[in-house]
């Protein structure tokens, strides 16, 4: 990912929160037949190895897991995005020498990726993920909650997912690179959108020291 250093987002605990928000990643693996991508919702456990270990599951009908990896895996987490428009900018009312540009966040994971079909372990996967998900629900819903022959029978459906993470890349693009009277700008005009995603955009813009 290129990643100027005004936009690099180097703070593990950071890339962690970013990835635990993102609640649906984009899994990607080069094979000989080409790039191959799916969404896909993945937990990161941070208990395992140095940089933590990406789980989930895929349809066994999706071909990708059947296509071997010509390398690593790479998840995608794409955070809270904005289109900025010029005329937010001070500096086109001074000199007019200014463009559209996109805020986001972003970080990538890579790691080898293993597919699996064991019964226990995507039944681990599958409660985990419902768990995490269903955590802040008022009636949780458990996989135990399903029909043991039900359950089952949608296990036999899917195949796992785990990604050893051998490094990370994070980018937090808010406007760092431009003046102060221009971000005051931009953090005005998305905070005044219809958008929930340009209005998150717009609180995490950096502020003028006090």
């Amino acid at each position: 990912m290129y990643t100027p250093p005004a936009f690099r987002e180097d703070d593990p605990s950071e890339l962690r929160r970013i990835m635990r928000e993102v609640r649906l990643a984009t899994l990607v693996t080069a094979t000989a037949e080409g790039l191959v991508a799916t969404p896909l919702p993945l937990f990161l456990d941070e208990a395992e190895g140095e940089l933590g270990v990406l789980h989930g599951h895929m349809a066994k009908a999706n071909p990708q897991w059947t296509l071997a990896p010509t390398g690593e895996a790479l998840a995608v987490y794409s955070g809270p995005d904005a289109y900025v428009t010029p005329s937010w900018y001070a500096a086109k009312r001074e000199h007019g020498k200014v463009v559209p540009t996109w805020n986001y966040v972003a970080v990538h994971a890579y790691g080898p990726v293993e597919f699996y079909e064991d019964e226990q372990r995507l039944r681990d996967v599958v409660s985990r993920l419902t768990d995490l998900h269903e955590a802040s629900r008022a009636e949780s819903w458990a996989v135990s909650d399903a029909p043991e022959a039900f359950i089952r029978a949608q296990l036999r459906g899917i195949v796992g997912v785990r990604i050893p993470i051998t490094r990370v890349e994070g980018k937090r693009k808010m406007s760092q690179n431009r003046p102060e009277a221009d971000r005051a700008g931009v953090a005005a005009g998305l905070a005044a959108s219809e958008r929930e995603s340009d209005r998150a955009v717009a609180a995490m813009i950096p502020a003028p020291p006090r």
